[in-house]
């Protein structure tokens, strides 16, 4: 009979293995709960839509606003979905976040009034909800914060006449609109004939 019981040359390299192994796994486990971890935490457009202050609000309640036309198609939009959640966050108690989709028949009148030609469009507005200055296009996150800092103190804003990249919106707003659905959940949608 032989002797199921390992050689002495065997053992050593069956601990190495098992342990290999075990660190190996322990090694995984980490690096899939820092991946969990690190997994992108910036709000969508439609998350800050969501949260934003209601244009009616916004227009009667005494705040300085900043105003943000915008469209969830809108990729310099997106870019900078992260820096306004965090301008919202330090801001948010002294400033009015509006935020008005482009996609939406309902805010035609402001397109036209503030003449909206590219998006990101950003209006800043005083207290009594008259607009000070504009910006279009992607702005970096220190001279939206600069602007604020003004608009709430109610001092000139040191970044009126900013132009950053913008998403450009084909056809005038008026045939453009015809082709979008005007229930406000469609989200921009197309109607299908």
């Amino acid at each position: 009979m032989s002797d199921p019981s390992p050689s002495p040359t065997e053992l050593p390299t069956s601990r190495a293995r098992n342990l290999v192994v075990a660190i190996a796994a322990i090694g995984l486990a980490i690096a899939m709960v820092l991946g969990i971890r690190t997994q992108s935490t910036t709000p969508s457009l439609s998350e800050l839509a969501a949260n934003a202050v209601p244009y009616e609000v916004a227009q009667t309640n005494g705040k300085p606003t900043l105003l943000e036309f915008y469209a969830n198609w809108c990729t310099s939009c997106q870019a900078m979905a992260g820096d306004m959640a965090e301008l919202r966050d330090g801001y948010g108690d002294r400033v009015n976040f509006v935020m008005l989709n482009i996609d939406n028949n309902k805010w035609l009148p402001e397109m036209l009034a503030y003449r909206v030609e590219g998006i990101p469009h950003f209006v800043y507005m005083g207290a009594d909800a008259h607009p000070i200055a504009t910006a279009v296009g992607e702005q970096p996150r220190q001279i939206l914060s600069d602007n604020l800092d003004a608009l709430i103190a109610q001092a000139p804003l040191p970044h009126q006449q900013t132009f950053g990249r913008v998403s450009e919106v084909e056809g005038d707003f008026l045939s453009r609109q015809s082709a979008v659905n005007d229930d406000p959940r469609a989200h921009g949608s197309a109607i299908v004939n």
